[in-house]
């Protein structure tokens, strides 16, 4: 699970909301001496333009930091409790800020700063920040967690907000201004902190963009090592990328031409099935069949992760093309290391703890006891967010081979069952990519410029009816495809190129059928 960095061809819109610079009313330099609680400013520097090198980066400057603006970077440590050592930066334009602050999300079990995501939001004009969440590590390590309640806590929800109110401080420091408006743009992990942010800190953002959300944190964990256990724990059940690529294929030939269009692309998985018997050995076993025990396998993972005593649904299984990328989870000879890392260090406090002994019924329980709602962020009441005017545009491709899309779908339908569609509609809106895998990639559009979407919303009134979104190959767009608000479906007009945007109006999964 990672963060995204959304790119898209709407830099008009950025210049048209960009104010101004206001004079600023501190050096960088003197933020260093900034006193706030809790929180130790340990550098403020002004940084020319095109001469940003990240750390570890032997003083390289990356492409992507080449074209940045000049600006202020300000680096500080909060420590909310006595065992947090929350890392944060703070970037901000020296001229041409367009007044408004962005937060931008982690992946994973986060422990660095997203300094492509910093890059992003300041050369659009933003004052930027992001956080560490409160450790270092790789993204797949949960071991910081052992034995440290309090950094548990600081990655689950408390670390972005603290961030959020740091990052506003400085930044009314440097400008003598306040932003005009607070966004959050995050993906998987960043799209968990973004939801988190509207149920538990309603005040801190006026938008947020949530991508391909790890809200359902514990159960996600539980629906990937199901996963990995229904071709991991048994030899004749282990499947290739071979195996992935004929049950695709399957699926395509089964889902693909129901909207009218043969491309590739599944524009609504959830109104089609695939047996993967259809793709069983009618003879010896090979590369291009499943043999029963290989079927069952994905049977299983088509199918949510179950409670073998009650039968309950503890996780929705994953859609109908998505199945090359589930050799991420599925195709590895070890468990995928993030559920595998929050057992071992989360649940069972367990360095040693072997996934091929998790009960599905007893140890399912003894997760969620473990995280006591620290990590997991499926409040559907948003009342409080959306009564003082924010705005949530949830996204999720539906071949994400990691978060599967339909844990969008049902906390989208949850929220809207809780506040009802008179609240909901004008506030909430999910749009599901056809073809897109984990927030970014795969054989649909996959690239949107969610932010710009947002923006027009919150600070203009217009609600998405439409999100255009492209798929480039080598750099050069040969698709774009409109993304509609959920549960309504692109479809194609007959006439003109299907590759064009232009030539598909979003409407009701069954209209026209």
């Amino acid at each position: 699970m990672r963060s995204s960095i959304v790119v898209g061809g709407v830099a008009t819109v950025a210049a048209i909301l960009t104010v101004p610079s206001p004079v600023t009313a501190a050096t960088c330099e003197s933020l260093a001496s900034l006193a706030l609680s809790n929180v130790a400013v340990t550098q403020a520097v002004a940084v020319g333009a095109g001469q940003f090198s990240p750390p570890n980066a032997g003083g390289k400057v990356p492409p992507i930091a080449a074209k940045l603006p000049a600006f202020c970077r300000v680096a500080a440590t909060l420590t909310p409790t006595r065992d947090s050592d929350i890392k944060i930066e703070v970037w901000m334009p020296t001229a041409g800020w367009n007044g408004k602050f962005l937060g931008v999300g982690n992946g994973g079990w986060a422990g660095t700063i997203s300094y492509p995501a910093l890059a992003d939001g300041l050369g659009r004009g933003y004052a930027v920040a992001s956080t560490d969440t409160g450790h270092s590590g790789n993204g797949g390590d949960a071991s910081f967690a052992l034995g440290h309640p309090e950094k548990l806590i600081d990655f689950g929800y408390r670390a972005v907000h603290e961030m959020t109110a740091t990052a506003k401080a400085v930044i009314r420091a440097f400008y003598d201004n306040a932003p005009r408006f607070s966004y959050w743009n995050g993906c998987s992990t960043g799209g968990k902190q973004g939801l988190t942010e509207a149920q538990r800190f309603p005040q801190d953002y006026d938008g947020i963009v949530a991508g391909a959300p790890a809200n359902n944190w514990t159960r996600l964990m539980v629906g990937l090592l199901w996963t990995g256990r229904a071709t991991l724990s048994d030899p004749a059940s282990r499947l290739t990328p071979e195996h992935f690529a004929v049950l695709n294929r399957a699926a395509l030939n089964a889902c693909d031409a129901r909207d009218g269009i043969t491309d590739g692309v599944i524009e609504n998985p959830r109104s089609c099935r695939v047996d993967p018997q259809v793709v069983a050995c009618k003879g010896a076993p090979g590369a291009d069949c499943l043999t029963a025990a290989q079927a069952e396998a994905a049977r299983k993972i088509y199918g949510p992760a179950t409670n073998p005593r009650t039968g309950e649904a503890l996780y929705p299984g994953l859609p109908p093309g998505s199945e090359r990328g589930w050799v991420q989870a599925a195709g590895s000879p070890q468990p995928f290391p993030i559920p595998d890392s929050h057992f071992k260090y989360v649940v069972f406090e367990d360095p040693k703890w072997d996934f091929t002994t998790l009960d599905f019924d007893r140890d399912v329980a003894r997760a969620e006891r473990a995280d006591s709602g620290t990590l997991t962020a499926v409040n559907p009441d948003l009342n409080a967010f959306v009564k003082r005017g924010g705005k949530l545009l949830m996204y999720h491709g539906w071949n994400d081979q990691l978060i599967t899309a339909n844990n969008s779908v049902n906390y989208y339908e949850s929220v809207r069952s809780t506040l009802g569609a008179a609240r909901t509609d004008p506030a909430v809106r999910l749009f599901m990519a056809p073809g897109m895998e984990h927030c970014s990639g795969g054989p649909g559009p996959n690239q949107a410029d969610w932010l710009a979407a947002l923006e027009q919303w919150v600070e203009r009134g217009v609600a998405p009816a439409r999100v255009v979104a492209s798929h480039s190959t080598n750099n050069v767009v040969d698709r774009t495809r409109p993304l509609c608000p959920y549960p309504q479906i692109a479809r194609y007009s007959g006439k003109g190129s299907t590759d064009d945007a232009a030539n598909f109006s979003c409407v009701a999964p069954d209209a026209g059928r």
